[in-house]
């Protein structure tokens, strides 16, 4: 065997190759010290080149969000588990601003405000993700809010109907069905390529799973993402959660697709917020809330918009809910949120327990987008739904002091408390846009006077049905078109007829076709028909004084 020989001159060629490869490979870190720790808190020494709003990295990869930049001391949030930070510990600047992912992978799924799913249904594929917190579109970027989202719901698409686009509060006390008016509005968006996002902020895990529930029974989960911070959540989590759901909505808005947001409360949202704001240390303003509380919500609602058709019209409508106590809407928080808002829908606890659900006060509740944000058919036959019912409860009340009541009087009660039962509707059940017209046209032209008042909803249910099958094209032109032509009055008119002289109440008995005096049809005259404009109307009145007028002297002369 050969001996194994080394010469001295490889072992140097060798040394100096390795010398003339060599690359230094220097890795330049920002790092700080934890000073202080405690109650989600950290204070930290260092870090000098720190961005607000940026991520933190604490040892075993605890992340962190600097929200305090003082002259010598940080001021972060700690994002997860604070008991494992210790003092004295390092921690690492890491350049980046908190992101979620986003795009259709997230759609059914439950994720946390990091966008980390939370439902046992493993990874989420996503390619892409968006900042928790940009700037809003400017004026130039966007264009006036135009088209309809329709809820399903009667009193709102009828008196405070809702654009894509908007910006609508849902206000009222805990326990008014202000969750239920949102998930009504999720559930109506099946099929109309709207996708939604359900925030829920310091809640019961049981209510969450409850929603949850919800949305896979009625097949909405399919187009929803729900982001769950529960009241069991550091208030970080909890104040982070609409920003992020507002991220994931704000991806298919700038692609030109339609989002609805739902941010379930901000009540909550701000407490967390006044939570941290104290801890770090920021003077308290009125009912110690911080003094840019306001802005922590504006910020947030203004990224809702309609972009204008160069940035591919795509819109995301936000739906933020905020619990009152005891009916107070004059309160910080509820204040601030409708001054930011293009409207209100106002729950109330008495009409709740009084069984009109759900619970909207018409009287106070209001769409600053008004008609630009209805279809035409809903215009032509709502027009005077809010006045007739504003008239209705000024003779509820009247009535009530036992007072004897004239004739019209007393049948604009009636009518009243029919157009009151037709607005009624069951929780989860959205009804077609095309159906709302059928049953609002009816009972306001007072073709549903004589039906039960506890008859009604029998009445409505099965007049839809009735409309749906035998005179199915008018269902059609209102749902394709949006309009109501005079044909399709006529015919609906027809087909309401129609209807009436078969139904069958459950309840009570059909009262007989009423023998109005003249003046009592005057009073109670619900304007012109649907297609006639005010001068026809004033044309048909001076047709009418002109025969009464002959008719008269026909009478003299005789």
């Amino acid at each position: 065997m050969a001996e194994l020989t080394i010469k001295p001159e490889e072992i140097a060629g060798a040394l100096r190759r390795y010398a003339e490869e060599f690359e230094a490979e220097l890795s330049l870190e920002q790092v700080g010290v934890v000073k202080e720790v405690g109650d989600g808190i950290a204070r930290i020494t260092g870090l000098p080149n720190v961005m607000a709003g940026e991520l933190l990295e604490f040892p075993g990869g605890l992340m962190g969000l600097a929200l305090n930049l003082e002259e010598d001391v940080i001021g972060a949030v700690i994002l997860g588990e604070a008991s494992a930070v210790e003092e004295g510990e390092t921690v690492r600047s890491t350049g980046r601003i908190l992101s979620v992912p986003v795009g259709d992978g997230m759609l059914g799924r439950v994720v946390n405000p990091l966008g980390e799913p939370i439902d046992g249904k493993g990874p989420i594929e996503h390619t892409e993700t968006r900042l928790l917190e940009i700037q809003a579109p400017g004026v130039v970027d966007r264009q006036p809010v135009n088209e309809p989202l329709q809820t399903g719901i009667k009193a709102i698409d009828s008196m405070t109907p809702i654009g894509r686009g908007q910006r609508e509060l849902i206000i009222g006390d805990r326990q008014t069905g202000k969750t239920a008016v949102a998930l009504d509005t999720i559930i109506n968006q099946k099929g109309t390529g709207v996708r939604c996002v359900y925030v829920a902020i310091g809640q019961k895990g049981s209510t969450v799973a409850e929603v949850v529930q919800t949305l896979e029974e009625t097949g909405a989960i399919e187009y929803t993402v729900v982001v769950n911070s529960p009241a069991s959540d550091p208030a970080a989590f909890q104040y982070l959660a609409p920003y992020a759901g507002c991220a994931i909505g704000n991806h298919w808005m700038y692609n030109g697709e339609h989002a609805l947001a739902v941010y379930d409360d901000l009540s909550k949202q701000a407490v967390a917020y006044r939570q941290l704001s104290l801890l770090l240390r920021r003077p308290p303003g009125r009912e110690a809330y911080p003094g840019d509380v306001f802005y922590l919500h504006s910020r947030l609602l203004e990224r809702a918009a309609k972009l204008s058709d160069e940035l591919g019209g795509g819109s995301l409508t936000a739906l933020p809910i905020v619990e009152t106590k005891g009916g107070d809407v004059s309160a910080y928080i509820p204040t601030n949120v409708i001054s930011i808002t293009d409207g209100q829908i106002f729950l109330e606890s008495d009409l709740f327990y009084a069984g009109v659900r759900p619970a909207i006060n018409v009287g106070i509740s209001v769409s600053r987008v008004g008609g630009n944000a209805q279809i035409k058919a809903m215009k032509q036959v709502a027009g005077r739904l809010r006045l007739d019912l504003a008239q209705y409860r000024e003779l509820e009340a009247f009535a009530e002091f036992g007072s004897e009541l004239d004739k019209a009087s007393a049948q604009q009660l009636e009518r009243g408390a029919r157009i009151v039962e037709v607005l009624k509707q069951p929780q989860y059940e959205p009804v077609a846009v095309e159906d709302q017209v059928v049953a609002i046209f009816a009972v306001t032209q007072g073709y549903l006077d004589r039906v039960p008042v506890a008859s009604i909803g029998q009445a409505e249910r099965e007049l839809a049905d009735f409309v749906h099958a035998r005179y199915a094209h008018i269902a059609d032109h209102v749902r394709d078109h949006g309009d109501i032509p005079d044909e399709i009055e006529a015919a609906l008119v027809r087909a309401i007829e129609e209807f009436i002289d078969t139904f069958q109440p459950e309840e009570g008995e059909m009262a007989p076709i009423p023998a109005l005096e003249e003046e009592i049809k005057e009073e109670l005259d619900p304007g012109p028909r649907l297609g006639q404009t005010e001068e026809d109307e004033e044309v048909a009145e001076e047709e009418a004084v002109d025969e009464a007028a002959s008719e008269a002297e026909a009478e003299g002369e005789a």
